[in-house]
């Protein structure tokens, strides 16, 4: 099939065959669909034909066998990337709209990922760089790469030609990849981000960004000593970003009873130009303050880390292929089951 441009598939009008569908039922439940002839959205009360959807514009509200009414709607990628197959946690939007602004990333950027993970970021970094810019990810298991690969196609309906996955360890393969000074932003999503920040300092242009997506405080710590003893980078700045929706009904109005709290922090730093000295703070800890023993007590590694099985992985990277195939065209593949949205 022809790779097309990032940017150019329509993500409006008429639903056609292969397009994924969010369908919204009277008590509020969604599911999403891909359509296909001739087949149909069984529930509880009921079923819809995809032959009623296919055609019908955006937006549209849908009755099923029993006449229930369901809305239809193309899930937007905030809303694709929380139903879609994953094998890691994915970055969630609230911090992938936070790394696309402080990591500025820009139409026509050249962006390196590591690690993939189940694509939910890829597929955010894709939409900002555009047809002209670059993202290279890295990722250490294949069966990561091969679900975020058949995420990024299931969402966009082609495998971007500007998008690639190298299968392996970010410190050993970006030299490889990239020359010195030719790369405009790093965003790292990772267990142990201080490990390749030398290969990473190379490979930045003098001001572009390194951005490090880590979960817990121990991670934040160490990757913040890690870029300062670098001496290669700006002063590191963290932060962390907290959801809350609110209930407006009328005079009803008041915050939502639950809310999306702590997911990530962010820490992000500006390459200097080579041979610059940064001044120190005035208001910077004592490096006596800690040990190299108190440093290695706080890491992710000292306090084990769970991960998935081979097996699921496997399933997940076979269920977002299906999910591809079917918005690629690929009429041989079985369409996934309709996963209800979260």
């Amino acid at each position: 099939m022809t790779e097309t441009p990032v940017g150019t598939l329509a993500f409006s009008g008429p639903f056609r065959a292969g397009d994924r569908v969010q369908l919204t039922g009277p008590k509020g439940r969604m599911n999403t669909i891909t359509l296909k002839p001739g087949e149909k959205f069984h529930t509880e009360r009921g079923f819809i034909a995809h032959d009623d959807v296919i055609g019908q514009p955006d937006g549209t509200v849908v009755a099923n066998s029993t006449g229930a009414l369901h809305l239809a709607l193309r899930p937007l990628l905030k809303d694709f990337v929380m139903s879609m197959p994953r094998g890691a946690a994915i970055v969630y939007p609230k911090d992938a709209a936070a790394i696309l602004a402080k990591a500025d990333i820009f139409p026509g950027a050249t962006v390196v990922e590591a690690g993939v993970g189940s694509g939910a970021l890829s597929l955010w970094l894709l939409r900002s760089i555009g047809a002209e810019g670059r993202l290279a990810s890295f990722e250490r298991r294949q069966e990561f790469a091969d679900i975020a690969m058949g995420n990024v196609a299931g969402f966009l309906g082609y495998r971007p030609a500007n998008f690639d996955i190298t299968v392996g360890d970010l410190t050993d393969a970006l030299p490889n990849a990239f020359a010195e000074g030719t790369v405009d932003r790093v965003v790292l999503d990772m267990l142990a981000p201080w490990e390749p920040l030398e290969a990473v300092a190379t490979a930045l242009k003098p001001g572009g960004v390194l951005l490090c997506y880590v979960a817990t405080v121990t991670q934040l710590s160490r990757v913040a000593e890690a870029i300062r003893d670098t001496g290669h980078f700006t002063h590191p700045d963290a932060d962390e970003t907290i959801v809350r929706g609110w209930h407006v009904e009328g005079l009803a109005v008041r915050p939502d009873h639950r809310m999306v709290g702590h997911t990530g922090f962010l820490i992000t730093a500006r390459r200097l130009s080579p041979g610059a000295e940064l001044p120190e703070l005035k208001r910077r800890a004592s490096k006596k303050s800690y040990t190299d023993e108190d440093v290695e007590l706080w890491t992710p590694g000292a306090l084990g880390e769970r991960g998935k099985s081979s097996k699921v992985l496997r399933k997940k990277a076979r269920e977002a292929q299906r999910i591809a195939d079917a918005r690629l065209g690929d009429e041989t593949s079985p369409d996934a089951d309709p996963e209800e949205t979260p």
